[in-house]
């Protein structure tokens, strides 16, 4: 069964340095590194779900290098497929209204946030804004 058309909120993403707005719903770092020169009051986030950011070894392996970006979404999109249970948190939040999937990457159209957007909205989730623009 597709959880994700069980939902009745929707997903955007947005760098974790952009101010944060009431229109963001419920905040959620998906990183699984904290990030830099952000404090945890800034932040305002809702959940830190470290286990839904790619593992340590492909986050390494792709370094944000643009060239390695589609083998990395391949690669990215298993994992997700293996991580039902980091998924099914997402999937109870949105069950609630708005989120917004937040990321450090400076690279606003070559970073994994962008692949967790798709891998949801192939999934049956709606998405807002889909590149994080605001």
């Amino acid at each position: 069964m597709d959880l994700g058309r069980l939902m009745n909120g929707t997903f955007d993403i947005k760098r974790i340095y952009a101010r944060p707005s009431d229109a963001d719903g419920q905040r959620v770092l998906v990183d699984r590194i904290w990030p830099r020169g952000v404090s945890r009051e800034d932040a305002a986030l809702n959940l830190w779900l470290k286990e839904i950011a790619p593992s340590t070894n492909l986050r390494k392996w792709f370094g944000h290098d643009p060239s390695r970006f589609e083998a990395f979404r391949h690669r990215y999109r298993q994992e997700l497929d293996a991580n039902p249970k980091a998924l099914a948190e997402l999937y109870a939040l949105a069950d609630h209204g708005h989120v917004t999937l937040l990321y450090a990457a400076h690279d606003e159209h070559v970073n994994h946030a962008l692949v967790l957007a798709e891998y949801l909205k192939d999934h049956g989730c709606k998405l807002g804004h889909p590149t994080g623009a605001d």
